[in-house]
Parts: C-alpha cells; structure tokens; sequence
C-alpha cells in the first residue's frame, strides 16, 4: 500500500480538528446536561446550579460543551472549560490517590486536555464562528460605482 501524501494529511488537519471538536464538545455538553437535568440518565443523580463546586462545574459543562460543539468562542470556552476540569480533577479526584486509574479521574484528565487542545489550535473546520466572521468581513455588493475622489 502505498503511503500517504503528506499535503492530504496536511488538507486533513482542520477538518479532524473539527470534527474533533463537534464530538468533545457534544459529550462535554451531555456530561453537563446529565449532571443538571439527569438526561440522559445517569447513575450520579443531579446536581443544583447554586451548588458548589458540582452545579457550578455542570452549568460550565453544559455552556461550554455548547459553544465548543457549535464552533462560537471556541478558544475561550474551551480553555474556560478545561480550567474547570483541571480543577475537578485537582480537587476533588487526587484527593483519593495519584494517579487517574486509581481516583476516578480519567474523564476530567481527558477532557482538560482535549479541551485544552481545541483552546490550543482553535474550532478547525465547521464552526459557526468562521461563517460569522467571513460574513462580516465580507463587504456588501455594490451595483453602483463611487465617483473618483470620493471617500
């Protein structure tokens, strides 16, 4: 089989890197949205908004989720996000044993870090903010010519 070249691998990159953020932004998302609504059902029961640091941790999972999945403030929800994750993991999962196999803490480590990731290298491809900006940026059609001179 003959290798890969590498400017496809190269085209590849903001479309994966989108996708990648459709999906961690989407179980982000559900993660907060199980934990605040108990939909879809979990295990772990809810939390409330006001609680500290669960309701709190949830309302950022599901906003954050939100926005990273949609591709709006990405960079900002993401390394947002990732703070909070690297502060679950911090606070409360290291407090029972060192390492994530051992403390439960497997899912906090790997959301901080793809988040993290994602704050990193920005939405990639498929992101709601991209449209926004190339259609401000796009200056309207004029079927009328401006007079020489004028500004």
């Amino acid at each position: 089989m003959p290798p890969v070249p590498h400017a496809l691998i190269e085209s590849a990159k903001p479309h994966v890197l989108g996708l990648f953020r459709i999906v961690v932004g989407l179980l982000f998302a559900c993660h907060g949205c199980a934990s605040l609504f108990g939909h879809p059902n979990t295990v772990r029961g809810t939390v409330s908004v006001g609680e500290w640091p669960g309701g709190y941790a949830a309302v950022i999972q599901l906003v954050g989720g939100a926005l990273v999945l949609l591709g709006l403030g990405t960079r900002a929800a993401a390394l947002i996000s990732s703070g909070s994750m690297a502060y679950a993991y911090f606070s409360v999962h290291q407090e029972e044993a060192l390492w994530p196999l051992q403390n439960g803490g497997e899912l906090s480590v790997l959301f901080c870090w793809s988040l993290l990731l994602i704050a990193v290298f920005g939405p990639g491809t498929l992101a709601l903010e991209r449209l926004l900006v190339r259609t401000a940026r796009t200056p309207p059609a004029s079927t009328e010519s401006a007079p020489a001179g004028a500004v």
